[in-house]
């Protein structure tokens, strides 16, 4: 729309006339949109936040265009649909608030059809319009809208309106095209910005990860250096990593970002019938906009105290085989982008890679552990075939099956190592083996021995655990052998009780009762010897060897601090 130079014939005053005030009118336009992109510029320079320059930009829209209101929404990425950013003429506290997909009412047509729109009057009545009571609508009578298209892309829509009928003019269609242009581009500008920032932020987190990968951290503290800094980095409510269990069919938070107990106990998912399931079973990212309203999801009252909103579930993926879970919350509704979920992808790849590292590692650990084990065990061995060659008070055969139950003690800790913790041994199960050990090489066929193993258990670290599986061994061994020698049926408990930090052990017998004048420290039994030994140079305590009514009892007392470390 240029000022056109016309050539002016003498003689036609009243031609001229029209002419000067056709110029004049569009200089007044040119001088309007000049004073428009002016005013525009300025406030996309000088504005710190994109919505201090929208409202600006409404206000000049409002005065350049002589309407009454103008209000700006804006495409939210995320989630696909308009919100409204700017208003001016009615009530800021809508800002934000109000929502419409880009193909409802008169905005969302606009905004679809990348057309400008103009309403002179009764706005209201439009079958495309879509009322708002927060906006008291019904004030306006006419409505201009304009869309803000960026490279043929809808980046949002302005409008202006009046509480009067109005035919709006070339002029006014015109000058609001031109603001909408120049935000247009300042939209299209601070979007790239924040997607390079974006970018950045998620390039440093992956860098970031990578190191954490590489050093010599545990897996439960890189794991949750993972889940710690994706939460930070790329700003998710709460993001966790789960790992399978295949025996059990279900998934189990291993690492979180979130300090909420209830949502630490959250129980176990089975992968049938969760979520995070799907993107194990489908072996690829599932995406759900609400967990709130989900059909599939259980916990939606926990999401709802926690504030979590979208979530992403990305699969831990291992050589075609699947580990595990990141699951990543928002607290808005969100749409995760393809660069998003490549990068978590990426991520979970890496944290898979991290298990499998930690898991080669300590198997080698275990490899080592177990060498050193079994050397100091055999040189125990050793020691105990020693002291037997030197105690030649029993028959080769006694001597034997002695050598040989003690071996098997030691045997059983092993067992019972490489099916459990690495570090630890359960009492029970322990002296379980050992019952059943004992029963099969010292019980002759025609006795019957009814055993029990009750109190309280512990886990022996495997450093004590061989030494409680020896003395164990000699006290079911010793009441066996002597206390059903001349009975054919009698009752034997193994217990154990902590109580004000000390550890008793007793083995309890009905056999037959201890000698008349039985002396602990007048026994020539190398059994009892060596339980003596144990108990008071390895675990710092006292044994007892004495007749209680009709039982007769093997008490081991010790600190409990002796061990290295105990759980029930």
């Amino acid at each position: 729309m240029g000022i056109q130079e016309q050539p002016i014939q003498s003689g036609e005053p009243e031609e001229l006339r029209r002419r000067i005030e056709c110029l004049e009118q569009q200089l007044r336009v040119k001088t309007l949109e000049a004073d428009a992109l002016h005013r525009v510029s300025e406030a996309i320079a000088g504005a710190e936040t994109m919505d201090q320059m929208l409202q600006v930009v409404a206000e000049v829209a409002v005065s350049v265009t002589g309407t009454e209101a103008c209000f700006i929404y804006l495409l939210d990425r995320s989630r696909g649909d308009l919100v409204m950013r700017a208003i001016y003429g009615g009530d800021p506290s809508v800002v934000g608030k109000i929502r419409l997909r880009n193909d409802e009412g008169v905005t969302g047509w606009v905004a679809t059809h990348k057309t400008p729109l103009a309403i002179s009057e009764f706005a209201w009545k439009d079958p495309r319009f879509k009322s708002f009571p927060e906006l008291t609508e019904e004030r306006f009578h006419s409505f201009l809208s304009m869309p803000i298209v960026a490279k043929d892309h809808t980046l949002g829509v302005i409008n202006v309106r009046t509480m009067v009928p109005h035919q709006y003019t070339d002029a006014q269609v015109h000058l609001l095209d031109t603001i909408a242009g120049q935000v247009a581009g300042s939209i299209e500008l601070a979007w790239l910005h924040h997607a390079s920032e974006a970018r950045g932020t998620q390039l440093d987190a992956l860098s970031e990860i990578s190191k954490t990968l590489t050093s010599n951290l545990y897996l439960e503290e890189i794991l949750q250096l993972i889940v710690a800094m994706m939460a930070e980095r790329m700003s998710f409510r709460i993001c966790s990593i789960m790992l399978l269990d295949e025996k059990r069919g279900e998934l189990q938070i291993h690492a979180t970002s979130s300090e909420s107990p209830e949502y630490l106990h959250k129980p176990n998912l089975k992968i049938d019938e969760s979520i995070a399931g799907q993107a194990v079973l489908l072996r690829r990212p599932v995406v759900v906009e609400d967990v709130r309203s989900a059909p599939g999801y259980r916990y939606t009252d926990l999401a709802r105290r926690e504030g979590l909103c979208s979530l992403i579930a990305v699969p831990l993926l291992l050589k075609d085989k699947v580990i595990g879970v990141i699951n990543c919350y928002t607290s808005k509704p969100h749409n995760f982008t393809e660069d998003e979920i490549r990068l978590l992808t990426t991520l979970g790849n890496q944290a898979a890679i991290a298990i499998e590292n930690s898991e080669l590692m300590v198997k080698s650990a275990i490899i080592q552990e177990m060498h050193h084990r079994i050397k100091n065990n055999l040189q125990t061995i050793a020691s105990l075939l020693r002291l037997q060659m030197h105690h030649k008070t029993a028959s080769l055969d006694d001597i034997l099956k002695e050598s040989i139950n003690r071996i098997l003690s030691i045997a059983a800790v092993h067992d019972l190592l490489s099916r459990g913790d690495l570090d630890a041994v359960s009492f029970h199960q322990m002296a379980e083996s050992i019952l059943t050990a004992t029963k099969q090489n010292f019980l002759s066929p025609n006795k019957q021995m009814i055993s029990v193993v009750e109190g309280d258990d512990v886990l022996l670290p495997s450093s004590q655990a061989t030494s409680m599986a020896l003395i164990l061994n000699e006290l079911i061994a010793n009441a066996v052998e002597h206390g059903f020698h001349s009975v054919s049926e009698a009752s034997l408990r193994v217990r154990l009780q902590r109580h004000d930090g000390t550890i008793t052990v007793e083995v309890r017998n009905s056999g037959e009762p201890l000698p008349e004048g039985f002396a602990l420290n007048g026994s020539n039994s190398l059994g009892l010897q060596i339980v003596d030994s144990l108990a008071r140079e390895t675990l710092k305590g006292q044994f007892a060897l004495v007749s209680e009514g009709e039982y007769t009892v093997a008490r081991l007392q010790f600190p409990d601090h002796a061990l290295a470390s105990l759980a029930h």
